[in-house]
């Protein structure tokens, strides 16, 4: 597994520490042989949702991205704390799901809501997993005629490395080892090349993820290969590196208006001339520099609460409000 995860480290890895770097497919594209990727666009009236197929080990290793399907949501209603229109953003996130893998009624998913739920803009997993309606006990509890399309969903925020001592991978792997899933989804807060995709964009793969991969740690790896099952990872940029608001802030200066990025759209690369600049501008320490909102207790919360909501739409599609609150 080790040798696997250093054959798709990104060549950008390699150079200056202070790259502007991404966890969203989307912005990594520019990196990638335009042959090699294949993308799709698709607009509703509240979001814009970019499907990206990475089809080449070529690709993968010029993204910094393991192959396979990623599909953005971007919306910026989601930072807007207007439940009906974040509503409609966990329907089409649940519909999205819906589009990675079919599952039987019985089929039993484990979600890990990855993150420290004692660092805010990390807490994203946890949080999700506290909205999610648990009932694999249920299910082997209640009469078939009763379970009224009640699919087995467990759940864990197994912590970080730094407060468990223990790989959140190895507890994942464990967990599946002895209750054997049909499908694991793994939830994260993610880091973005762009302040104007903070708290606003839903990414969610096949390929699996890396726990700590949002502050550029890569480690054991939660994917169909080390766990056996398949594996659907859910994620929301909720911080940025210093390096790209000072990015964004000089090519702001060279133009004369600010540049927007609009919905569906890919930054620009990472001139090396620029790039010269800022590790000059930001060592020694800045260059490593997390930056997130103040507004951060808020959009996690609203954030929570949407892709809870998605979730549970996907994972109890025949369930109405009236037999939620009887398991409740």
């Amino acid at each position: 597994m080790r040798s696997f995860k250093r054959q798709l480290l990104s060549p950008r890895s390699c150079e200056d520490e202070y790259s502007t770097r991404t966890d969203l497919a989307l912005e990594a594209m520019v990196d990638a042989p335009p042959q090699e990727v294949e993308r799709q666009r698709e607009e509703t009236q509240e979001a814009v949702i970019s499907r990206v197929n990475i089809r080449s080990q070529q690709a993968a290793q010029s993204m910094g991205k393991l192959p396979g399907l990623y599909t953005t949501i971007e919306s910026p209603v989601l930072r807007q704390r207007n439940r009906e229109a974040q509503q409609k953003v966990a329907d089409l996130l649940a519909q999205e799901l819906a589009k990675f893998i079919k599952l039987e009624e019985n089929d039993h998913v484990f979600v890990v809501g990855l993150g420290n739920w004692q660092a805010t803009p990390d807490a994203l997993g946890p949080k999700v997993v506290e909205q999610l309606m648990i009932t694999r006990h249920l299910y082997n509890m209640v009469p078939p005629e009763v379970r009224g399309g009640l699919r087995p969903v467990s759940a864990l925020a197994p912590g970080v490395l730094g407060l468990t001592g223990i790989e959140t991978g190895e507890i994942v792997q464990g967990i599946v080892e002895k209750t054997k899933p049909k499908l694991v989804i793994a939830i994260d807060a993610l880091a973005s090349r762009s302040t104007s995709r903070l708290a606003s964009t839903i990414q969610l793969s096949n390929s699996g993820i890396k726990p700590g991969s949002g502050v550029g740690n890569h480690r054991f790896g939660i994917t169909k290969e080390s766990l056996g099952v398949e594996v659907i990872a859910i994620g929301v940029p909720t911080v940025v590196g210093a390096v790209t608001i000072a990015s964004e802030a000089m090519e702001a200066i060279s133009k004369p208006t600010p540049r927007q990025l609009p919905p569906g759209t890919m930054p620009v690369s990472f001139d090396q001339q620029k790039q010269a600049t800022l590790n000059r501008l930001l060592s020694p320490f800045m260059g490593n520099l997390m930056v997130t909102p103040k507004e951060i207790d808020a959009l996690i919360e609203d954030l929570a609460q949407t892709l809870a909501s998605g979730l549970n739409a996907f994972l109890h599609p025949k369930l109405d409000l009236d037999n939620v609150l009887r398991y409740l």
